[in-house]
């Protein structure tokens, strides 16, 4: 079937007629040998993404002319509905964000709402070292599932099973913790939820002592191997005046040599206190970002072990109880709730923390009017959010900067010029993840 595009013939595929496509095509550049020019919708699926994204691309021959990305196939209206409820409430919203990094969404949202509240420095340091433990365990599962997914576009489906066989027992911690595989609504204004279990440090350990040989399959499987170097070296080239120009941040911006890093440049959450390096390389390709994850995984074992040394009995929410949430819950008979203490206290002690409970719970607390943006450093780049308050008990604006939206404005420059084939290779190496793009 033919339609026209810019006053020259189009084919729409719909499938099982790629031979006919071929036919009228050289039928048309026998006509006219000068035009060889095919418009291809690549998606909306799945082509080595984590999320719907259409990719528009006009080819000759085999070698792309142009690269557009059509978007909004996952859009789920978050930031919307973030102002329809309560600032607390606002935690199980982003989090389903970037789905593959929810605890990176979450503390960038929390760490807004206390600036605003202005309680920035009574957050206890003991929830600040179980943000950072839960940060860089879920940093090391992003980039797991993004050698797995990259892996297997291009064929090297073993990278997959052992990707997504370490993340798994990264999942299972995140269960133990926090009760979910994924979407936790741990990390709240003022700290978070509950402490860790008591065998959650034993757990974790167990869990980083064996990463390393994991990673170390990962490695001894792609590093030198010839059929990966030659699918990745060289491709979806950006280096850092594209960045630069582009605003891309992250490991694509780390592979151009650049050391920026907001947990080094602009340290949060205590980041301050760990020995880590900033890994970069100068290969401004898909192989340098390759190479950048491995050993930014590493580095995360590193601040994790570190972070769980400096895990200090005390308190893990803000002790106001006029916007902490109770963080000292115990598993009855109802499964996890507020623990005997508090409900008697609350109960039959004191009237003033009755009524403070009870506000918090049906209306929330009330944010000082006002704006602010703060930004971490997530296993795509900079997230950032922008947040207004009214000086009500809900959000009157929350936007997202997002690295996966800012980042796919590499595709064109990665791609163009380049071979069909390698357009894969450049938007695995990208590593957006959909649901923070379309939010």
């Amino acid at each position: 079937m033919t339609d026209t595009y810019d006053d020259a013939p189009g084919f729409t595929v719909s499938g099982n007629d790629w031979e006919d496509v071929v036919n009228a095509v050289a039928e048309r550049a026998a006509a006219d040998p000068g035009d060889e020019r095919i418009i291809v919708n690549m998606g909306p699926q799945h082509p080595s993404t984590h999320g719907v994204l259409r990719l528009i691309l006009e080819i000759e021959g085999e070698t792309v002319t142009e690269a557009r990305c059509g978007i909004g196939y996952l859009h789920t209206g978050i930031e919307k509905n973030l102002e329809y409820r309560n600032w607390a409430q606002g935690v199980t919203f982003v989090t389903r964000m970037d789905y593959l990094s929810s605890f990176f969404n979450e503390t960038a949202y929390c760490m807004a709402v206390e600036k605003l509240l202005g309680i920035t420095d009574d957050v206890p340091d003991r929830a600040n070292a179980i943000r950072v433990i839960l940060m860089e365990l879920n940093r090391i599962s992003s980039h797991m599932v993004a050698l797995a997914t990259g892996g297997m576009e291009l064929g090297a489906v073993t990278t997959m099973f052992l990707g997504f066989g370490a993340r798994e027992k990264i999942l299972d911690l995140f269960e133990s913790i926090t009760g979910l595989r994924m979407n936790h609504a741990f990390i709240r204004p003022g700290g978070v939820v509950a402490d860790l279990p008591q065998d959650a440090p034993a757990k974790i350990t167990e869990v980083l002592d064996a990463l390393p040989a994991e990673i170390g399959e990962v490695e001894a499987l792609l590093s030198e191997n010839y059929i990966w170097k030659a699918r990745t070296q060289g491709v979806g080239y950006l280096d850092l005046t594209g960045c630069m120009a582009l605003g891309i941040t992250g490991p694509v911006l780390r592979s151009t040599g650049l050391p920026y890093d907001l947990r080094k440049s602009a340290p949060y959450c205590g980041y301050e206190k760990y020995d880590f390096e900033v890994i970069t390389d100068t290969t401004c390709d898909a192989y340098g970002r390759y190479l950048v994850r491995i050993e930014e995984m590493k580095q995360s074992i590193r601040i994790i072990r570190q972070a769980l040394d400096a895990l200090e009995p005390g308190p893990v929410m803000v002790a106001d109880r006029k916007l902490a949430w109770p963080a000292d819950l115990a598993v009855g008979p109802d499964g996890l709730g507020n623990s005997p203490e508090h409900i008697a206290e609350i109960m039959g002690v004191s009237m003033e923390s009755l009524i403070h409970h009870f506000k918090l719970v049906t209306e929330g607390m009330r944010v000082p009017a006002g704006q602010t943006y703060v930004s971490i450093e997530s296993p795509r780049g900079e997230l950032g959010v922008h947040v207004v308050s009214d000086g009500g008990t809900r959000p009157y604006r929350v936007h997202f900067r997002d690295p996966s939206f800012t980042n796919l404005q590499a595709v064109a420059a990665m791609c163009e010029g380049g071979l069909i084939a390698d357009v894969i290779t450049a938007v695995a190496s990208i590593d957006p993840v959909m649901g923070g793009v379309d939010r």
